[in-house]
Order: C-alpha cells, then sequence, then structure tokens
C-alpha cells in the first residue's frame, strides 16, 4: 500500500509540499516522470505500462497534480464490471473524475496552488474532503487514520520535523523514512503481500505545488522496500527534462 506525507500550507502563498512512496509488485512494468501521455497535452507523470494509466499525475501549467492509493472496495462488482484506476489521477489534473468511478476503491490525493484535497472511493460511496493546514498522512484509510500502523508511529514525527528552508525542503521528512525503516512493523517503506500478491516500495516523489510554480522530483529504490542514501541523491537531481527525473515550471510572466 502506497503512503503520501502533505503539508497543507497555513499562510496563503505558501507551497503545497508532498513526498509520495509508490507501492508496487516488482516485476510490474512502469515508466518514471515523463509526458507518457500524447492526448493529454501538458500532463506528466509515473506510467503503469500495463493498463496504460497513471499512478502520480501532474500538469504543470495548470499547478495540478493527483496522486492514486488503494483502498479496499465494498462493493459485489465483478471484475468485468470495473476499468483500471489508472486514468483517476489523469482525470483528476483534467477536467476533473465522476463521482462514481467505474474502478476499485481508491483514495485520491489532489493538489494545487490553493491547497489540497483527499476523495475517497470505496466501491460505494465517495467523498472529497479539504486537508485542514498542517500535516497529514494517507494511506489506505482515511486521512491521519491512527489504525494505520505507520501513521499511529509517525505521523507526529512527520508534523515535528518539520520543512527545512531552501530547494530541499523534504530533508527533515526523509530522515524520518529512514528511521522508520528500524521499525519493520510500522515502516514507510515497505514490503506487503496483499491479495496473494507483493508490493514493495519501489519509488519516491517529491513535489511542491504553490504560485510560484510547480516542482516534481522522484527517486527509485535500488532494492525495493528499502532504505538506500540513493534516494536522497535521486531527489537531488538538476533537473530540465523528464530523462532527468523531475518536472519544472514557473508561472508565466
Amino acid at each position: 500500500m502506497c503512503t503520501v506525507v502533505i503539508d497543507v500550507p497555513r499562510n496563503p502563498g505558501e507551497p503545497v509540499r508532498l513526498l509520495a512512496v509508490r507501492d508496487e509488485d516488482r516485476d510490474r512494468p512502469w515508466r518514471g516522470l515523463g509526458p507518457w501521455w500524447p492526448e493529454r497535452d501538458g500532463v506528466a507523470g509515473v506510467r503503469d505500462d500495463r493498463a496504460g494509466g497513471a499512478w502520480l499525475a501532474v500538469d504543470p501549467g495548470a499547478a495540478r497534480l493527483a496522486v492514486l492509493l488503494n483502498r479496499e472496495d465494498l462493493s459485489d462488482r465483478g471484475d468485468d464490471e470495473v476499468v483500471s484506476r489508472g486514468s483517476i489521477p489523469l482525470d483528476a489534473v483534467g477536467d476533473g473524475i465522476p463521482d462514481h468511478p467505474a474502478t476499485r476503491g481508491f483514495n485520491l490525493v489532489e493538489v494545487d496552488a490553493d491547497g489540497a484535497h483527499l476523495v475517497e472511493w470505496d466501491g460505494l460511496v465517495s467523498r472529497r474532503t479539504r486537508l485542514t493546514p498542517g500535516t497529514h498522512m494517507v494511506a489506505h484509510h482515511a486521512a491521519d487514520d491512527p489504525g494505520t500502523p505507520r501513521i499511529a508511529r509517525w505521523l507526529e514525527s512527520f508534523r515535528a520535523a518539520g520543512i527545512a528552508p531552501g530547494s530541499e525542503w523534504w530533508m527533515p521528512w526523509l530522515d524520518v523514512v529512514e528511521r522508520a525503516t528500524e521499525d519493520p512493523s510500522a515502516s514507510v517503506l515497505r514490503r506487503d503481500e496483499h491479495d496473494g500478491h507483493v508490493l514493495e516500495s519501489l519509488l519516491v516523489c517529491a513535489a511542491s505545488i504553490g504560485p510560484d510554480g510547480v516542482d516534481v522530483r522522484e527517486a527509485t529504490l535500488r532494492e525495493p522496500g528499502r532504505w538506500d542514501d540513493g534516494i536522497v541523491a535521486g531527489l537531488r537531481v538538476a533537473h530540465a527534462a523528464a530523462a532527468s527525473g523531475a518536472v519544472t515550471t514557473q508561472p508565466p510572466a
């Protein structure tokens, strides 16, 4: 199951900051940040090659970002009655998603320059809630759900760590991610068996979305589910093109 840490600013004009960890089957083909959907002008993201959709999508020109987390589906729909969740982030940064998507359950974190929302879809009911100012964690239930061990264990640590000044604002959060590996039962970087599949943390993305522009960058884990210093190095990569592992824009003059 994926994890998102997000800080919604208390002061207008400051950016939303987000750290997202992608958990997936290591053998499922995917591509890192890039403009993989030519039919969606200006949109970039992390692509799932099997179904063609996105885990994370961003429209830098519109200052919108969306990231998807799986959630238990409470409906009795068969597999032939649902479609892939991968279109959801792409639609979210575009014209928006329907109230009752034809997908399995999900959590969707939506971000723009004005703040952030959490969309919860359990296959029966959809809820869209504005995230209040402050630092939150999202996994596979409600935001800040203490029933999720990693949230119960580390949410206050992320809040206490805060945001660093300057371009490497995410470093205090990465320090918490590294410390969390000491407790496998509540680690942010994970290796879980779910529905007969082994899901492991594969990718970390850091994003800043605000009036001054959009910055999204990524780091691939050398060994799925395990901390390594390459995560820090990857997020520091200079970025001008998708191949560098980042997407950056500034607002129009």
